[in-house]
């Protein structure tokens, strides 16, 4: 049976390559042929990322390497709105290739045919990320120290690293500016952009070319750990951790305060009462002065385990809560993207009443096949394949049967997505991408494109 079902699954990444000028340059992102949003025939680059990875491990790197170069060529291509340009180190959410009196064109989208209009703060970090995973695979060194990739890493840079009013070292960033692409009260630190910022900062560190830039790689360094102690101490939450919180004092003034960010107990959701176990524990999935969003944010988590930005114990604890509370975690479908959903009241006033995001559907509670991959190479990294092998073996009965369908709705993920696309392209790349993990897991390659420190 596997064999038949990975061939099908192939067959999807395959159907669904872009080609510029002969060369394939990336995946549109659903085969549907009655694809609900129109922008799905083009390429994200965030849906692009488990394709490429897909492809490294096969050993195809051109693709990898064309995607590369040209996202880095059209980053120019910025609409300008009553007469703001945005910074060059900015990177499109997406593109398309037209073709007009018979010419090839590349078009590329900052967000300005999204929904919500919101410029994308992850493409840039997926960008530097795969730069990282295509010079691990491929040992292409000579392409990270191009000249035009080292000026696009350098402008990354110099938008990622601008001083503003913030103290903390984590990004403060917009709704919508993610994943998470529409309303749903993730504006602020959401969890999923520090694992990517910090994915992000260990690649430029490790890909600056050296002399010049040395005033910028000791930024870089300094921004790094500063991110990587904030996040360890202050997003993570396990037992002892929300009992301190409960007994926090607040309105604490002057250096020796305990609450420094200056939380409310009374914040706590009841929800949390008695939900956690002794050996458990997560990252929050924000964090701001007198905010905690104690939401689980699955992406996030997932990212900041297989990067290294969480400690040995936060991974072992992480991956023990997903077994506790597997059915609110992962459900019959993995993975579930946040938990619990918003309703009420709440999800009128974070949403705006958005009703692809009602509870248990879609970004709110919903469960995203594309998912699994994240959440078998964090598990694989903590020594817990059973849990990664488990998910994978709910995910592959039905995501074949169910024509790879983008997401699934319910409590536990038993449903089809009521607006869901079917031959969603990083549904099936996340099936393949997970056994060829399983395959390879104890590659020394592997290893060295998700241990991060």
């Amino acid at each position: 049976m596997a064999k038949p079902l990975m061939g099908r699954a192939r067959e999807v990444i395959e159907k669904a390559k872009i080609r510029y000028q002969g060369k394939v340059v990336g995946t549109v992102a659903s085969m549907d042929p009655q694809r609900e949003a129109e922008n799905y025939s083009e390429c994200f680059v965030r849906d692009f990322v488990p394709c490429a990875l897909v492809f490294l491990m096969d050993g195809d790197f051109e693709p990898v390497k064309q995607f590369l170069r040209t996202v880095m060529h059209i980053r120019n291509q910025q609409y300008v709105m009553a007469g703001h340009t945005r910074a060059e180190g900015l990177m499109p959410a997406s593109f398309k290739v037209t073709e007009q009196d018979g010419k090839q064109q590349l078009i590329a989208d900052f967000g300005e045919r999204a929904i919500g209009r919101v410029a994308p703060v992850d493409s840039a970090m997926w960008w530097m990320i795969l730069l990282h995973a295509y010079v691990q695979f491929s040992g292409d060194r000579d392409f990270a120290d191009d000249p035009q990739v080292q000026q696009t890493i350098r402008a990354i840079l110099s938008l990622y690293l601008q001083e503003s009013f913030e103290t903390s070292p984590a990004m403060l960033v917009p709704d919508g500016s993610f994943m998470i692409d529409r309303r749903m009260g993730v504006y602020g630190h959401p969890l999923e952009i520090q694992s990517l910022f910090y994915g992000m900062l260990f690649t430029a560190e490790k890909y600056l070319a050296p002399g010049n830039d040395q005033s910028l790689l000791e930024q870089v360094q300094k921004r790094r750990r500063a991110l990587r102690t904030y996040v360890r101490l202050f997003y993570w939450l396990d037992k002892p951790r929300l009992n301190e919180i409960h007994r926090y004092r607040s309105e604490q003034f002057g250096p020796d305060a305990e609450n420094l960010l200056n939380i409310y107990p009374a914040s706590i959701p009841v929800w949390l009462d008695g939900w956690f176990p002794a050996d458990g524990g997560y990252f929050v999935g924000n964090l701001g002065p007198g905010r905690m969003d104690f939401r689980y944010f699955s992406l996030g988590n997932m990212l900041a385990v297989s990067f290294g930005l969480a400690t040995d114990e936060q991974a072992d604890k992480l991956m023990r809560l997903h077994e506790h509370r597997w059915m609110d975690l992962i459900g019959e479908m993995p993975v579930k993207i946040c938990y619990p959903a918003i309703s009420g009241t709440q999800w009128q006033l974070l949403t705006g009443c958005d009703p692809k995001n009602v509870a248990w559907s879609y970004h709110n509670g919903g469960h995203w096949p594309c998912l699994l991959w994240p959440f078998a190479a964090a598990a694989l990294r903590t020594g817990r394949r059973d849990l990664a092998q488990q998910a994978y073996s709910q995910a592959i009965h039905s995501v074949d049967e169910d024509r790879w369908q983008e997401y699934y709705d319910g409590k536990t993920g038993a449903l089809i997505g009521r607006r869901s696309n079917a031959f969603q392209v990083w549904t099936a790349a996340a099936i393949v991408l997970t056994q060829l993990m399983f395959e390879r897991e104890n590659d020394v390659v592997f290893s060295g494109l998700f241990t991060h420190q």
